[in-house]
């Protein structure tokens, strides 16, 4: 049987974030996300549901995260759900599902009054750039390890073919521009 463990959510920061480091000195950060789900009552009104969710940050995404988030803003979480459990001071068993980041990308900017596209991942440097080239993901930094839980081609994966060259001219004389 195959298993999958694997979380994609987006929504709004409820705190800003927190950086801490562990005794090793890696970085982690903690965030807390809201997000909704939105759908038509029986009766023709319209419902929400809201989820909380607690997200743990590693490495350089951690720090990049707490740079550059803060409360309200916008992220997509991309990683896998991990239990945690603890024991209270009154000594009960306590326990909750959390989610481990395996990539953030910041997907609205303050100084663009909070609307959205920008698209900038945690594991990037937070400056504006062009858009990337579409291609494999980055690898990300995974948890405390500091080992990579990203995506990475296979070994055996062969370059991309090189580009078609253009099309002979048709010699109708009519510009090949097409408005749209």
């Amino acid at each position: 049987m195959a298993d999958l463990n694997k979380v994609f959510l987006m929504g709004a920061l409820t705190a800003d974030p927190e950086l801490r480091y562990t005794s090793g000195g890696t970085a982690v950060a903690d965030l807390r996300l809201v997000t909704s789900r939105t759908w038509t009552g029986k009766e023709g009104e319209r419902r929400e549901d809201k989820l909380y969710i607690d997200i743990t940050v590693w490495n350089r995404q951690a720090e990049n995260c707490c740079q550059y988030l803060k409360k309200g803003r916008t992220i997509f979480v991309e990683g896998y759900l991990k239990l945690e459990s603890w024991e209270s001071p009154t000594g009960e068993k306590r326990s909750k599902v959390k989610v481990e980041a395996e990539r953030v990308q910041f997907l609205d900017r303050k100084d663009d009054g909070g609307g959205g596209g920008g698209g900038y991942s945690a594991d990037d440097d937070y400056s504006p750039a062009p858009a990337r080239e579409q291609g494999p993901p980055r690898r990300a930094t995974g948890g405390p390890s500091g080992g990579s839980r990203g995506y990475a081609p296979p070994r055996n994966a062969s370059p991309a073919p090189p580009p078609r060259p253009p099309a002979p001219d048709s010699g109708d004389g009519e510009d090949d521009d097409i408005p749209f």
